[in-house]
């Protein structure tokens, strides 16, 4: 499906010898000594799929991640093809990649140069928190300056990384837990690879960039990064965190045919036995609620590590966070996301426009919801039905829903709680071999359109020979702003040849126009963002945790 393929996340020594400039490179990092291999076109080498976690297996596998292996012998990390268990989306997963179980591994992209403490991005990759790998998309364009490493990797995905029961097997956030993980790996051994663990910026899109959106918050990742760019996707959309993650798994459970749900350690002992083919039979990504269903939760707090103990809005609210610079964004039909689904919705929305509302939303009566759809779709369609002349509002309807707004509530949250590097953008660049939108002559930037204009290529294809002149220029802008995002923590440095742009102000603005032009702007989308105000002040329904479960276990 088109839409969604644009969703488409130490104290060591560097071993100096020629196979270091050559072929080879071989370092040692904690877990004993690494070798990675020369890119046969590129100036950099890679150390694929370094084990960083080992996941638990059996009846714990819904748990955190145990420390990684160990080893005497030269690891020789080459691998390319590990990737986590997943639903079998046709056409996403290149044909190389294996799911297996213990699937948390990195990979390590250093440039061949001498210089040392080089900046670090780590890149966390999307997929709605249910597909995905790491090594997805290539970054060789994003190193041409031999400045940065860059880090990508795996972490648990659907059900087996974000099951939320609240039990002491199954406490919730696991993926999450791994991205934690992870970025303690990179803190103890991206040194040995020529990083600097005190300048780590954290990118990621879609999911990923709901995902360094949460690490932000989360006490437990504090103090593991330095920067943060998130690219179409924030800590309070929708789909970031399940609003009733017991109900989830209990109605989930439901529909594989298991009633006893209300016993949870039955439930609890039901998710345990499930083979992995059942745990990823769905992906849930076509759901009209704008969720993916599993997803990082509240947990309960148990005194333990727990990823999030409290709702991400709260958080934001009090400022109870470490406030680093932030690089935050969207592209301007993030809604294209959906335009596969038009043909088959479009009736379903007049006929039922209720069952298209985010499902973070709640409504004391059916009356009530029924009102409140009315007023939405009215706000977008202008009274008229849901049909083929108007699908841009489609597209803006499920932008703002899923993305948007979350991201310009985020960023006011931000500002007043006193976070004053908070740089905002819209993406709209297109060219002439951009679908244009159907049944319209209009073209526009599709989620994470951003993402694919810093990465090499396209989805299809990592070569940039046939891409159109006016896109390669605007891949070498955004490359140049992210670059030095990540090296200053500023987009645009002095002296540049674009617009100076300075950090969001209390009247939220300015914004940077990353389209056929890049310009400064005022305030971005004021009054689709007034018009959700308003819904959500009314009817936000704030994310819970599980509740405590009962003591002892029941027979089973």
């Amino acid at each position: 499906m088109r839409g969604w393929t644009y969703v488409v996340i130490l104290c060591v020594a560097v071993t100096v010898s020629e196979a270091d400039r050559g072929e080879w490179r071989q370092v040692k990092i904690a877990q004993g000594p690494v070798r990675g291999r020369r890119d046969p076109s590129e100036d950099f080498h890679s150390f694929y799929s370094i084990p960083y976690a080992t996941a638990p297996k059996n009846g714990d596998k819904f748990k955190a991640p145990l420390p990684p292996p160990t080893w005497t012998e030269p690891y020789d990390a080459i691998d390319e093809g590990i990737a986590c268990p997943q639903f079998n989306y046709p056409g996403m997963m290149p044909k190389n990649f294996k799911a297996q179980e213990d699937c948390l591994i990195t990979n390590i992209h250093v440039p061949d140069t001498e210089t040392e403490n080089l900046p670090v991005v780590v890149y966390v990759h999307g997929g709605g928190f249910q597909l995905g790998v790491g090594n997805w998309l290539k970054s060789s364009n994003l190193m041409k300056n031999k400045d940065i490493i860059i880090v990508t990797f795996n972490y648990r995905l659907g059900i087996h990384g974000f099951l939320c029961l609240g039990t002491e097997d199954v406490p919730g956030n696991a993926g999450m837990k791994d991205q934690v993980a992870l970025l303690r790996w990179v803190q103890q051994n991206i040194a040995a690879f020529g990083g600097n663990p005190d300048d780590v910026t954290i990118a990621g899109y879609s999911a990923g960039s709901t995902s360094v959106d949460l690490l932000m918050l989360s006490k437990s990742a504090e103090g593991l990064f330095h920067k943060v760019i998130p690219e179409s996707g924030a800590n309070i959309g929708v789909f970031a965190v399940q609003s009733d993650p017991l109900q989830t798994a209990k109605d989930h459970a439901r529909k594989l045919n298991f009633t006893n749900v209300d016993d949870i350690y039955a439930l609890e002992q039901f998710y345990k036995t499930l083979p992995y083919d059942v745990l990823t039979a769905d992906a849930f990504i076509d759901r009209t609620d704008s969720t993916f269903v599993f997803a990082p939760c509240v947990e309960r707090d148990t005194g333990g590590e727990e990823f999030l103990t409290e709702s991400p809005l709260s958080i934001l609210k009090r400022g109870d966070y470490r406030k680093v610079p932030l690089l935050y964004g969207f592209a301007n039909m993030e809604g294209l996301m959906r335009i596969d689904y038009f043909d088959s919705w479009k009736n379903r929305m007049n006929e039922e426009f209720s069952d298209f509302l985010p499902s973070d939303l709640q409504f004391k009566t059916e009356a009530e919801k029924d009102k409140v759809a009315k007023e939405i779709k009215d706000f977008y369609f202008g009274g008229n039905p849901v049909d083929n002349d108007n699908i841009l509002r489609y597209v803006d309807y499920f932008s703002d829903v899923i993305f948007v707004y979350s991201t310009l509530k985020a960023t006011k949250l931000h500002i007043e709680a006193g976070h004053n590097e908070v740089y905002l953008y819209e993406y709209s660049f297109v060219d002439d071999d951009t679908p244009v939108v159907p049944h319209t002559n209009v073209r526009g930037a599709n989620h994470c359109a951003q993402t694919m204009a810093v990465f090499d290529g396209n989805m299809q294809n990592t070569s940039e020979d046939n891409l159109s002149q006016e896109l390669r220029t605007m891949k070498k802008i955004i490359r140049g702003i992210w670059r030095n995002f990540i090296k200053t923590g500023k987009p645009v440095p002095e002296g540049s040849s674009l617009p100076a742009w300075p950090a969001v102000g209390a009247d939220m603005s300015p914004h940077m126009s990353l389209g056929q032009k890049v310009e400064l702007r005022g305030v971005l989308l004021e009054e689709r963002t007034r018009f959700w105000d308003n819904i959500y002040q009314q009817y936000y329904r704030e994310p819970i945790p599980p509740p405590q479960p009962p003591p002892g276990r029941t027979e089973l």
